[in-house]
């Protein structure tokens, strides 16, 4: 039978002992993977592979030598407890060993937990395990994780309930992120708050989150739309040492002042501007985002994109200017504007 998104949460959570077989298929390997193991331990503990109860196939195995499968559903373990077979890269051509496995299986055999990538509709394989009563089909799609299933991931990396402001951080860092940066982030995060019960900030989650900038140049550009124009140098230095050169510096900037243009002239407000911004932006940063654009106002930074947009042509030109005194007096010009 074909499993609805939220039977098959229920399913992940708990899975029926009384079902044959559960084929899992999804065009993201990684959360298919996540889903399969949870599935496992779910049916056959976490010690099932120690005590040899959980048997691998690879569908390669399967293709050589197909009556593996019917041997292995079959077989009695050295330890006691329920039994898995697992087979990993299930394709159209094992239907028919499947279809023959299902019909053969009786409770006490091993559960049969088989992975896929994306099937069609029209699949053999998706086919037969919707129609079989004794086994369940899930897709596994690309739709960002709900809020059920964020909590059930701070739940198993121990991470303390979050505030409202965390809730939002999170449910804006699982639709920006893939689901495998997002559960590493989760699991990082539960790292950062081990030994603390307080709940979970929006500070505590930006700590730990995917920085689509390096820190030194975020400090930079927070420099430069704040006004505070002694600062500059020292940043610059750091960073050309680094190995950030000036035609990149100006890009960010410009796209930066861009991002502060968009949100400052949002009719809804910078608040409301800050929120349709893609990529999301989130905690401290979006905070201080918020502020610059409010304080700029649309007007000044429209010059502002203007004179980045100049410098840009400048160090793309045959100009024997020395690109990094270009980008240092562009900064500069832009911190005293701020501060007009």
């Amino acid at each position: 039978m074909k499993l609805s998104a939220r039977d098959a949460a229920a399913f992940f959570r708990k899975p029926d002992p009384k079902v044959a077989a559960a084929l899992i298929w999804g065009e993201d390997a990684m959360r298919v993977a996540q889903r399969r193991a949870e599935v496992i331990a779910g049916l056959a503990g976490p010690d099932a592979e120690a005590e040899m109860r959980l048997t691998r196939l690879p569908a390669a195995d399967l293709r050589r030598e197909g009556a593996l499968l019917i041997d292995a559903v079959k077989a009695q373990g050295f330890f006691p407890g329920p039994r898995v077979v697992f087979v990993e890269g299930a394709t159209d051509g094992l239907s028919g060993l499947f279809d023959a496995a299902l019909k053969d299986w009786r409770p006490g055999d091993a559960q049969i937990i088989a992975t896929a990538g994306q099937l069609a509709s029209k699949s053999a394989l998706r086919k037969l395990f919707e129609a079989q009563p004794v086994a369940v089909s899930i897709g596994i799609y690309d739709d960002p994780p709900g809020a059920e299933e964020i909590a059930a991931m701070l739940g198993a990396a121990g991470v303390p309930d979050p505030d409202s402001d965390g809730r939002a951080l999170l449910t804006e860092l699982s639709r920006a992120l893939d689901p495998g940066a997002f559960r590493q982030t989760v699991e990082k995060l539960g790292l950062y708050k081990h030994g603390d019960a307080t709940p979970t900030t929006a500070a505590d989650i930006a700590a730990v989150a995917p920085r689509s900038t390096e820190a030194d140049t975020d400090a930079l550009l927070a420099v430069v739309a704040e006004g505070r124009a002694p600062q500059i140098a020292a940043l610059l230095r750091r960073l050309y040492a680094q190995g950030t050169t000036p035609v990149s510096l100006c890009i960010m900037a410009l796209r930066h002042f861009r991002q502060l243009h968009a949100v400052a002239s949002d009719p809804g407000g910078p608040g409301q501007g800050i929120a349709r911004l893609r990529p999301p932006v989130w905690g401290p940063r979006r905070d201080a985002m918020t502020r610059q654009a409010s304080g700029w106002g649309r007007d000044r930074l429209e010059r502002a994109v203007s004179l980045l947009i100049e410098t840009d042509l400048q160090l793309r030109s045959a100009s024997r200017a020395p690109s990094q005194a270009l980008v240092e007096r562009a900064l500069i010009r832009l911190a005293m504007m701020a501060r007009r």
